[in-house]
């Protein structure tokens, strides 16, 4: 599709304005959904929180780009939204089709090595006086070719995802007449709870200790497990002393931050401190168990630990965790149903979501 593509070179200032925003910091967000809070981090589309309204002059419209100073990368603002420091918002000067939207937003950040050769008061001038490649037709920016484009290549991958969802059998999202009593019963109050020591379900020991500077980011892998909320708690993939891997198919614990995972992959450590549990009985080593009662364990015990009085081995012996019962036993039943149940809540807006997008992305590839 490209071969016959006439291209024309573009001058960002022509086509773009790039200003500053009023920020303030998360002290000042209220709680709700309505808005955005963006910062200049690179996950999550730049997004810290979302917030409810604040005041009228933060707040900045929806249909522009932000420009996050800390990694230069720029985000389309679906929604209007509010500012954290080191933000700029980019402006198109025009209409511009929302099928071409993505298009300009891959040929933003194709300029990100460029503005971070320079220095930030400086990110404006060259911004602006940077040239782009554009499709190009009778002179003027092809716009329905950067539509047809996209959607061709949305229509690609919704199209492998569906192949994707056929063949591994998850395109079947139909509760069971279990699952929905699963789901029932949970919403309705109708469980049976009991508090557990911990270490009467649970084998815990400690962690390998790895430093990070030991390890090379990116040299393996195996999962580098950190005591951080993001990815898993898996901070990097490395590879490293097979006697220091640790076996998976676990629960894992960042002792600092109280941070628990499922684990499913062996893994190294970052810290002694962070703990391993290995359920007792080894039949019930199931991911879908084990997701449960990650859950259950989180929700038990975070109230009881922070920074400055972490979790250990020794304090966990006392703990008790809340968990499903029947017939004065660990339900075990319950937990993998009802996740399996909530796996298929998940994936039926997944196949929803991948029908009505290869039916849209037909319809402009068909114009």
């Amino acid at each position: 599709m490209l071969s016959g593509v006439e291209w024309g070179e573009y001058r960002i200032g022509d086509l773009f304005e790039v200003k500053g925003t009023l920020s303030f910091n998360k002290e000042a967000l209220v709680s709700g959904d309505e808005y955005d809070y963006v910062t200049r981090t690179s996950q999550n589309q730049g997004i810290l929180q979302t917030t409810a309204f604040v005041n009228k002059e933060n707040l900045n419209e929806a249909g522009t780009w932000s420009l996050g100073l800390l990694q230069m990368d720029f985000f389309y603002r679906q929604r209007q939204w509010y500012a954290g420091q080191f933000v700029r918002k980019v402006v198109f000067k025009g209409s511009l089709p929302n099928g071409s939207i993505s298009f300009f937003t891959t040929v933003l950040n194709a300029l990100k090595p460029k503005l971070l050769s320079v220095l930030v008061r400086d990110v404006n001038k060259t911004f602006l006086d940077s040239y782009v490649q554009l499709p190009t037709r009778d002179g003027a920016i092809d716009f329905m070719f950067m539509e047809r484009f996209v959607a061709e290549l949305k229509a690609q991958r919704v199209a492998e995802l569906k192949a994707y969802l056929t063949v591994t059998g998850l395109s079947d999202y139909t509760l069971t007449p279990e699952e929905q009593q699963a789901i029932q019963h949970f919403q309705e109050g109708n469980l049976q709870w009991h508090d557990y020591r911990l270490t009467s379900v649970f084998e815990v020991k400690n962690a390998g200790n790895i430093l990070s500077s030991e390890v090379v980011a990116g040299s393996g892998s195996t999962p580098y497990l950190c005591a951080s909320r993001e990815n898993n708690a898996v901070s990097s993939y490395v590879s490293y002393k097979d006697e220091m891997l640790s076996e998976g198919n676990c629960i894992f614990i960042g002792g600092k931050t109280f941070v628990v995972t499922y684990q499913e992959k062996d893994f190294f450590s970052n810290d002694s401190h962070n703990l391993i549990l290995r359920l007792y009985e080894t039949e019930h080593r199931t991911k879908r168990k084990q997701l449960y009662l990650t859950t259950c364990i989180d929700k038990s015990l975070r109230h009881r630990y922070s920074w400055g009085d972490s979790i250990s081995n020794k304090k966990i012996q006392a703990d008790k965790v809340t968990l499903p019962t029947s017939s004065d036993k660990l339900d075990y039943t319950q937990m993998e149903t009802f996740i399996r149940a909530i796996e298929k809540l998940v994936i039926r807006d997944v196949v929803l979501y991948a029908d009505r997008e290869l039916a849209a992305t037909q319809q402009v590839i068909n114009q």
